[in-house]
């Protein structure tokens, strides 16, 4: 009798970022568990999506730094739509924001629950999935 072992689940298909000076610091901290975006060193203002100036005070003063991690929906929407082979429907494709200021949000997906258990004002953490050297963020509820 021979027992085989059972090989990983496939991870669903996912377009990667083109990693540059300017976004590697995302789309790598989640090597470390930890979600980062840029914050202006002179006015303490969060920019998402990476930015080489603070849309507050216009400062070039920006550096990577942690958030919480915590998160409510925003908003969402369940794709009904097979996309991509290997990336198999329905999944939630939602906004979430993060409490560190208001308006600082982040286009993601929610994972860990299935998509009808989805709602906004919906309290989640962050969560990464790692692809090559790339580390995407995700949500789950709580």
């Amino acid at each position: 009798m021979t027992t085989e072992a059972a090989e990983p689940a496939a991870q669903p298909f996912r377009l990667l970022p083109r990693l540059d000076d300017t976004n590697r610091f995302f789309w790598t901290s989640g090597e470390d568990g930890k979600l980062r975006f840029l914050r202006c060193q002179q006015c303490g203002y969060w920019v998402h999506p990476p930015s080489p100036r603070c849309p507050n005070c216009l400062a070039k003063a920006l550096r990577p730094e942690a958030v919480s991690g915590r998160a409510t929906v925003h908003a969402f929407t369940v794709n009904h739509q097979p996309w991509y082979p290997g990336l198999d429907p329905p999944y939630v494709v939602a906004i979430v924001e993060l409490p560190e200021q208001d308006g600082l949000r982040l286009t993601t997906g929610i994972t860990g629950c299935a998509p009808g258990e989805v709602a906004i004002g919906m309290p989640v953490t962050v969560t990464f999935q790692q692809y090559e050297d790339v580390w995407l963020p995700f949500f789950e509820p709580c």
